[in-house]
């Protein structure tokens, strides 16, 4: 358990809120149903070792706090309980409920025992990918995809180890059951992507060389074709900076070319950059607006995942090339 103050507020509670659920329990010396409910919290938050993280916050100490989520979920009362997860409120409920209610609530925002060990697993193999481990990185996410196949991140990221590898045939396997998600008017962008890096990685044997390809683009720098070939055997390669750049000149002249091709591949590298996020929220409250988070800005705004400089400047590059 962890007591939240205005000087905490962003470092142990939105920020670990991107790791992990943590439910406020927002109380009061004075409330006799806060002390009801504080003991079962209590049991609850260790019932369910580490899947999530229990905040406490006085209300008549961190009015700031507390008003401002009163506000937002118009209620008035003490003991209330906020959901945060991805950095933001999603759920609460007021009152000292039943020990089984407050189970079933839990249970809407919190993941299952298999879920968090493959979270876990997902985290290690980042930690060995970057080490220069990358078979044991993959052990590490076949085990997440086993425990919680519905991880798109930890599938998504042993593909990219797989296509680093030069096993495309695998890669292309383990990529199959997300396939669908990459099209369609409901496509996950991030899968989207990474079709994209599957698609590159798989013609990149049958392109010509970049030798060929620099040669066509000296003689025509309108030879788009040319262009985005070596930009794709660049992106097959792991060269993501020259793949970039390559199809930032096709934006540059055409930005409509093929469909917006070069637009999409440029988005899609970026994507791969990225580093795994969590998980997103199991659901929103019920009836809860979608732009309630702006509503909450307590001690500033918190970014949630960590910036990169090298995708912070290709992100402004492609935002100067299109406006």
């Amino acid at each position: 358990m962890i007591t939240i103050t205005l000087e905490n507020f962003e470092r142990d509670l939105l920020a670990a809120s991107a790791q992990v659920p943590v439910l406020l329990d927002i109380w009061a010396e004075w409330c006799g149903p806060c002390k009801q409910l504080s003991p079962v919290l209590d049991k609850l938050e260790a019932e369910y070792a580490g899947r999530f993280i229990l905040a406490k916050v006085n209300a008549d100490e961190e009015p700031e706090i507390t008003g401002q989520l009163s506000q937002m979920f118009g209620v008035r009362s003490i003991p209330f309980c906020v959901m945060f997860a991805g950095g933001q409120p999603v759920d609460g409920f007021v009152g000292a409920l039943p020990e089984a209610q407050i189970r079933a609530f839990l249970d809407k925002h919190v993941p299952s025992a298999e879920e968090a060990d493959a979270v876990e697993d997902l985290a290690e193999a980042g930690e060995l990918a970057a080490a220069g481990q990358p078979a044991s990185a993959l052990e590490k996410l076949q085990e997440a995809i086993a425990l919680d196949p519905s991880n798109d991140e930890a599938r998504l990221e042993y593909v990219k180890l797989l296509l680093q590898a030069q096993r495309v045939d695998d890669a292309k396997t383990a990529f199959l059951p997300i396939a669908s998600k990459a099209t369609g008017l409901l496509a996950d962008a991030r899968v989207a992507a990474f079709a994209l890096y599957v698609d590159a990685c798989v013609a990149a044997p049958g392109l010509r060389s970049p030798d060929a390809l620099a040669a066509a683009i000296a003689a025509n720098k309108r030879d788009f074709e040319a262009r985005y070939d070596l930009a794709r055997g660049h992106f097959a390669a792991g060269r993501y900076t020259e793949a970039m750049d390559e199809l930032l000149e096709i934006i540059m002249r055409d930005k409509k070319w093929n469909d917006e091709a070069a637009r999409k591949a440029y988005v899609a590298v970026l994507e791969v950059m990225t580093k795994p996020q969590p998980k997103a929220p199991k659901g929103p409250a019920p009836g809860k607006p979608a732009d309630a988070k702006p509503a909450l800005e307590v001690a500033g705004r918190q970014e949630v995942a960590g910036a990169d400089p090298v995708i912070d400047q290709y992100r402004r590059k492609l935002s100067m090339a299109l406006f």
